[in-house]
C-alpha cells in the first residue's frame, strides 16, 4: 500500500471514529432531551389534575368515574400523552383510556400513595411499558386520598427519538463525505510536499546521505539562509576540534570560521593548529537560495605533501643544473686538450671545482638542518631563473631540527624568500641571514624592493590582504598569513623592518625545542 493510501485510510478511520463518537453523544443527548420534555409535561399534567377540587369531591362519590373519566380523557388528549389514570387511596381506578378497566385495582404499585411523594420511572402496566409520573392526591387536611398516574409508552418515545435522528444521521453522513474528500486532498498535498517519495525511499535516501556525508574525507558544513550551521559531518568535526555536532549546530558560520560565506573562491581559515582550505557554494532549491555548503580541506596535510614534493623537485632541478654545468665544463676541457692547451684546461678544471650551485652550498657548512639547506639550494636555482641575486650570509648557521621544527622552518623561510623575490623583481637582490643560540633560531630575509609602509606592516599578515594581485586581479595574501599563524603556534615572532638593501626586512625568531636546550 502506498504512503498516500495509508495516510488516507488512517485519517479516514480517525475521522470516522470522531464523527461516530460525536454522533453517538449527540443521539444520547437528544434522547435525554425528549425524555426530560415528556417528564416536565407529565409532571405538569399530573399536578394540575391532582389539585382539581372536582377530582377531590368525586373521589368521595360512589361512582367517581362519572366525573373524573371525562376530565382525564380531555386532559390526556390536550397534553398528547398516552394515559391519565386517577385512582383512590385503595388503588381503584376512576379513569383509564380503556373504560373496561375502570373500577379495577391498578396493575402497578401505587407508589405515590405508599410514599406520599412523586414517582418518576418506567413500569409495565396494562398498556405496556411506559415512562410515567405518579403524583399523590392530598385532601385539605393533608391526608392522601388517591393518586394521579400520567405516562407515555416507551414505544412512542422510541418512535419520536428515531424520527428526530434523521437530521443527525444526515449531518453525520455529510460530515463523513466531506471528511473523506478533505483527507484525500490532504494526502495528495502531503505526498507533494515530500516530492512523491514513499517512506522506504526516504529512509534509503537518508541512510545513503548519512553514509556518504560521514564517509567523505573532506569536511562539510551546511548552513541555512541565516548562515547558522544546520549540518556537519565527521571530518568537519575533527578539523574544527569538536567531538559531536551539538557544539556547532545552530552557531553562526562566521563564529566558527574566519571566512566570508558569500565568496565562492577558495579561502584560508585557521582553527587552532590547523590550516583549512575553504570553499563556500550557494545552495538553491527551486531557484530560491536556502543556505551555503562549505567544504573544508585540511591544508596542513596538503602543505606537508607539497613541501615533500617541492623538496624532491628542488633536488631534481639542482642535479639537472649541475649536470648541465659539468657537461659544459667537460666539453670545454676536452676541446682545450685537443687544441693542446693543457694549462688552460687545468685552469678551467680548478675553477670548476669551486663554482656552481653545489660549490656555493658546500660553503654553507653552518646550516645543519638538511631540509632548510635543500630548500635554499632550490631557491638559488629559482633566483637564477628569475634573474635575481640570492645572497646567503657566510656565517649562516642552523642546528638540526627536532621533530616538527623542520616543517615550520622550511615553510616560514620559503614563504619569506618567495615574497622577497616578488618584491625585488628581476635584477634585484635578496639576502638571507641565519643564526641561533641555545634557545632560539633567528632568520632575517631582506630585499631590495620598494619596502612596506609603516601603516601596512600589520595588515600584510591579515588573511586575503596583499599588495600584489593574483590571476583575475584578486589578492593572493595567504603566504604571510600562513607564516604568522605558524610562528604564533610555535611560540615565535615576526617583525618587519627597513633593510639596508632599500626594501623590507623580515626578522623572525623561532624557539628551539626544550629537548635540545
Amino acid at each position: 500500500m502506498t504512503f498516500r493510501s495509508q495516510l488516507l485510510a488512517l485519517q479516514t478511520l480517525v475521522m470516522l471514529v470522531v464523527v461516530l463518537g460525536a454522533g453517538s453523544t449527540a443521539a444520547w443527548v437528544q434522547e435525554r432531551i425528549i425524555r426530560d420534555a415528556y417528564v416536565d409535561r407529565m409532571i405538569a399534567v399530573a399536578g394540575s389534575v391532582a389539585q382539581l377540587p372536582s377530582v377531590h369531591d368525586a373521589l368521595d362519590d360512589k361512582e367517581p368515574s362519572l366525573v373524573i373519566q371525562p376530565i382525564a380523557e380531555l386532559t390526556r388528549e390536550a397534553a398528547d400523552i398516552t394515559y391519565v389514570v386517577v385512582s383512590d387511596v385503595d388503588g381503584i381506578r376512576a379513569s383509564h383510556p380503556n373504560e373496561e378497566l375502570i373500577g379495577e385495582r391498578v396493575s402497578t404499585e401505587p407508589n405515590a400513595i405508599i410514599s406520599g411523594e412523586m414517582y418518576v420511572g418506567t413500569q409495565t402496566g396494562t398498556l405496556g411499558e411506559s415512562w410515567r409520573v405518579k403524583v399523590p392526591i392530598t385532601a385539605s387536611d393533608g391526608t392522601i386520598v388517591g393518586q394521579v398516574s400520567v405516562g407515555t409508552l416507551e414505544s412512542q418515545l422510541r418512535t419520536e427519538f428515531i424520527e428526530s435522528l434523521w437530521w443527525l444521521l444526515g449531518a453525520i453522513g455529510i460530515a463523513a463525505v466531506v471528511g473523506v474528500l478533505l483527507n484525500a486532498w490532504l494526502a495528495n498535498h502531503m505526498r507533494a510536499r515530500i516530492y512523491g517519495l514513499e517512506p522506504a525511499e526516504i529512509k534509503r535516501m537518508l541512510e545513503t546521505r548519512e553514509a556518504t556525508l560521514h564517509g567523505i574525507a573532506e569536511g562539510i558544513l551546511v548552513t541555512g539562509a541565516d548562515d547558522r550551521i544546520t549540518l556537519v559531518n565527521d571530518a568537519a568535526l575533527r578539523m574544527l576540534g569538536h567531538e559531536d555536532e551539538s557544539g556547532l549546530v545552530g552557531e553562526q558560520l562566521t563564529s566558527v570560521l574566519d571566512i566570508d560565506a558569500s565568496v565562492s573562491d577558495q579561502q584560508l581559515a585557521f582553527v587552532e593548529d590547523r590550516i583549512l582550505l575553504v570553499r563556500s557554494d550557494t545552495v538553491e532549491v527551486r531557484g530560491e537560495q536556502v543556505g551555503h555548503a562549505v567544504i573544508l580541506v585540511d591544508q596542513t596535510d596538503l602543505e606537508t605533501a607539497l613541501r615533500e614534493l617541492e623538496g624532491a623537485q628542488t633536488t631534481n632541478d639542482s642535479l639537472r643544473a649541475q649536470q648541465h654545468e659539468f657537461s659544459n665544463t667537460l666539453h670545454t676541457i676536452h676541446g682545450l686538450i685537443e687544441l693542446g692547451e693543457a694549462e688552460s684546461a687545468l685552469r678551467v678544471a680548478e675553477r670548476a671545482g669551486f663554482g656552481g650551485a653545489l660549490g656555493e652550498s658546500d660553503a654553507q657548512v653552518g646550516i645543519r638542518d638538511l631540509e632548510v639547506a635543500a630548500m635554499l639550494l632550490g631557491k638559488r636555482a629559482r633566483a637564477k631563473e628569475l634573474g635575481a641575486n640570492l645572497e646567503i650570509a657566510d656565517d649562516a648557521a642552523l642546528p638540526d631540527a627536532q621533530a616538527g621544527e623542520g616543517a615550520a622552518r622550511v615553510t616560514v623561510l620559503g614563504n619569506l624568500i618567495d615574497n622577497a623575490f616578488d618584491a625585488a623583481g628581476a635584477g634585484g637582490t635578496v639576502r638571507v641571514s641565519l643564526s641561533h643560540d641555545d634557545s632560539r633560531v633567528r632568520m632575517l630575509v631582506e630585499d631590495s624592493g620598494a619596502g612596506i609602509a609603516e601603516d601596512d606592516r600589520q595588515r600584510v599578515f591579515e588573511l586575503r590582504y596583499s599588495s600584489k594581485l593574483g590571476s583575475g586581479g584578486k589578492a593572493r595574501g595567504y603566504g604571510l598569513t600562513l607564516v604568522k599563524r605558524l610562528l604564533t603556534h610555535a611560540g615565535g615572532s615576526i617583525e618587519i623592518l627597513d633593510s639596508s638593501l632599500g626594501g623590507a626586512a623580515f626578522s623572525v625568531e623561532i624557539p628551539i625545542a626544550q629537548e635540545r636546550a
